[in-house]
Formats: structure tokens, sequence, C-alpha cells
């Protein structure tokens, strides 16, 4: 049983995952019992009415009447659920403390509803699909909740991770190392390390999980065939993100906007909204199929587009025409790891404001490919004269400024290319032709109200 100092480090924690603050009792009973069914559904988690969302104490009064309504509301979960009630003074206030185990006959159903924790917030599941995908197999568990029984936390998990998740969590020192992980409940009853807590927080991870990691390759062109670069990206999942992200930094167009920064750092302007691959990277690292044993998440860098692809495909429970308007999550454990260090926004969001930053960047909006490997791609803003560049050596001089020419004006005539060029019409006809015969222009309509049509191709 939760004493004062136990819920003070909890409070000192901060809502997420496994926890919840309500300032008050409310009227609706039920909205309580609703997150204790999510809750039971999950890793277990604890309640705490009486505290605010700025994470102070303001009491409560907790008499007979309101604990008989709360636990009767309690009984119409199926099936039984076993909570802990009590109530704690905390700084001379009662404290309301409901202690839900993570159900070991799951799912729990409320009013014909299942609930869930995903991250901060609980979720209504209502459909079979929804039931089916975050119930993993028989054992009715996901992978991150599952023990990581190989793990020696002493010797596997460095102090350094924990002290990097602390400071960008806000945790203060006052909660001990052992309390943040009891309080996150990356534990499990038996004692071992979760696998989402040994993905989050062990130094090298992919010794226990050999595909979770990031492989990230760059190649020279628009298709596969010549690899300029090929990194996998290992350790912690955030330090597996800040590592994509350096390699991504070197890979793609970056200037740095100086006016008015004075003695502050420079402002990186990235071809393509850098926050556009903080998301993409982190909804793969979050949503991942960990159980699929066999494929990895990849960042591939073509000459025209970025495309980041991650195991498994759109959870079914998600209609098709409700994709980026809500999120679930094959692992919220590690989903919630990443909201306590402000890494993923409100539920759901993320697809909408990867769109909204393309658009606002003048480029196209991000494709999503969701059958089979999650793929999102963001094709890359053309630079035509780094393309031309690369044919200098394959063409004549004449043959460059023609491609240029049409490049500035897609209808332009072959008598105005006779006088930008400064050639004959019989030699300018014979140049079109051979551009023509290596597919890098065609001509779309006739030759009166057609065009040139440039192909981007690469030599």
């Amino acid at each position: 049983m939760l004493n004062e100092k136990n819920i003070k480090s909890l409070i000192a924690s901060g809502e997420g995952y496994n926890v919840e603050f309500k300032v008050s009792i409310p009227s609706k009973i039920k909205d309580v019992t609703e997150e204790i069914c999510a809750f039971a559904n999950a890793a277990g988690g604890t309640l705490l009415l009486g505290v605010d969302d700025n994470n102070i104490v303001q009491g409560v009064a907790f008499n007979n009447a309101k604990r008989s309504a709360l636990q009767n509301s309690i009984n119409e979960i199926s099936p039984a659920l076993h909570c802990e009630i009590h109530t704690v003074t905390v700084d001379s206030k009662d404290v309301v403390v409901i202690e839900v185990p993570s159900g070991d006959n799951k799912p729990y159903v409320l009013s014909g509803a299942i609930y869930v924790r995903q991250g901060p917030n609980s979720q209504k599941l209502t459909t079979v699909e929804e039931m089916r995908d975050f119930f993993q197999q028989a054992d009715k568990i996901y992978f991150d909740e599952a023990p990581c029984k190989a793990i020696d936390i002493n010797q596997d998990v460095p102090d350094n991770n924990i002290n990097q998740f602390r400071a960008l969590a806000g945790l203060g020192a006052t909660v001990s190392n052992e309390q943040v992980f009891n309080n996150l409940k990356l534990i499990t009853k038996e004692g071992f390390l979760k696998n989402g807590a040994t993905l989050f927080f062990a130094e090298n991870p992919e010794l226990f999980f050999e595909k979770a990691v990031i492989r990230c390759i760059a190649f020279d062109g628009i298709d596969k065939r010549f690899i300029e670069d090929d990194k996998v990206m290992t350790g912690s999942l955030y330090n597996q993100y800040l590592q994509a992200m350096s390699w991504l930094k070197k890979k793609l167009d970056v200037r740095y906007d100086i006016e008015g920064a004075g003695s502050q750092p420079r402002n990186e302007i990235w071809e393509i909204p850098e926050t556009v691959f903080k998301e993409a990277i982190i909804n793969a690292l979050a949503h991942r199929d960990y159980y699929d044993k066999g494929a990895r998440i990849t960042i591939e860098v073509f000459n025209d587009r970025v495309e980041i692809s991650n195991p498994g495909g759109l959870i079914s429970g998600i209609p098709k025409n409700e994709f980026g308007k809500r999120s679930l999550s094959r692992n919220p454990l590690i989903f919630g790891l990443f909201e306590r260090i402000r890494m993923v926004e409100q539920v759901g969001s993320g697809i909408g404001r990867m769109r909204d930053l393309m658009i606002e960047a003048n480029l196209t909006e991000p494709e999503f490919n969701t059958e089979g490997m999650f793929t999102v791609t963001v094709r890359r803003p053309f630079d035509f004269n780094k393309w031309v560049d690369k044919w200098v050596d394959n063409l004549t001089d004449n043959r460059i400024n023609i491609i240029k020419a049409i490049h500035e004006n897609s209808k332009v005539s072959k008598r105005e290319l006779e006088d930008k060029v400064g050639l004959s019409a019989t030699a300018i006809d014979n140049n079109l032709d051979a551009l023509k015969d290596l597919g890098l222009i065609e001509r779309v309509g006739g030759a009166k109200g057609g065009h040139w049509k440039i192909n981007y191709i690469l030599p």
C-alpha cells in the first residue's frame, strides 16, 4: 500500500501511462471507472483523486457514500477486478489512492466497451479488430509489457541512459532511479525488466532484440542500384532517434538563418522540415511491430525523396478513413515513455502536423503506405542545377543549353532555340532527337499549342 512518501514521488513524476490525476471526484463516477478499466487492460496504474493537472495537492472529501458509489461502479467491470482504495494524507490534505493491477484476465469490459491506456490517455475500443490488435495473440499482452528475462538491470542498463531520461522528463533528484522504474511500472511482478524498458534504457538492446535497430541507407539516384552510405543505428530507442536525425542532416541540404541570431545558435533550415522527420521516426520506433523479428526500421534517402518504413501496417482497429485522426499503439509502454520526454504530442495529431509542415514549406504532402510495412514517403525539393551538373560529362554543351532553355520555358519554339543556342535549324533538330533518344525530353502535343517535358532521369 502506498504511503505519503510514495504518493509524493508519484506526484513529482507527473501523469503518464501508469498515473492519472483528478482534482476532484467527478459527479459522473463512471469517468473514474473508465480509467480503472483502462489501467487493468494495460500495465496497471494508480489514480490519485485530489491532485490537479499542475501536480499540486488540492485534497478531496471521501465519505462512505462516495466510497460505496465508486465500489459499485467498479463492480460493473467484467470480469471482476479487485482494486486497492485508500486515503492518504499528503501535506495535511486527503488524497484518494486507487491502485489498479494489470489484470490477469484481459480484456476487461465496462458497459460493453473496452478501455485501454494510450500514453497518458485512456481510449475506448468497441470493435473486434481493435481488441485483436491490442491484446497480442493468445497471451493477451503487448510486446513491450512482456518480461525480458535475459537482461541484467545492473550490468546492461547504464546510469547515463537513466539520467538522460530523467533530464528530458524533468524528474527531480528527490525521486530515486528505483522509484522512477516502480512509478512507471517498468518491472514485472516477477522482477524482470519489461521489453519496452529494455528497448528504452539498455546500452545495447539489439543484443536482446536483434532487429530493433534503424538501418539508414543513402542511394545515388532515384532507385536502389547505387548505395552511397549504409549504416545501422543501435542503442536505446532515443539514441537511435538522435543518431538517425544526425545522419539525415548530413544527407540533406541544410542552410542557416543567422539574421538576428546574436549570440544564439544559428537557426537550421532543412530542405524538408526537420519536425517531419522527428514525427516519422518517433512514430516508427513507438508503433512498429516488434513481434516481427525479420525486419528493421529503414530510412532510405534518394535524390528525389526520403522513405521511412517500419514493420507492421496500419493497426486494423483504425479505419482508413480515420487514419491521421486517431492513434492506437502496438506498444503503449514505449509510447508512454516517449510522451514522458515530450517526444510525442497529442494522440493522433502527428500525421496532420507532418502534412501541414510540408504544405507550409511548399512541398508535396507526405505519402503513406499502410499495407505490410508502414511507409512514409516525403518528396525532396527539386534542384534543377544539381541535376544538370550530373549530365555535364555525358552531354555536349549545346545539348545542356537546350535542356536549360526548355527548363526556363517549356513552350520554347525551335526558332527560339536556334537563337538561344546559336545553332542552325538542322542542328537543333539533330540535338533534340538525340535528347529524345536518351529519354531526357519528350514532346507533349503538337508543334502549335504543345510543350516540352523534361524527364529528370540520371546518367
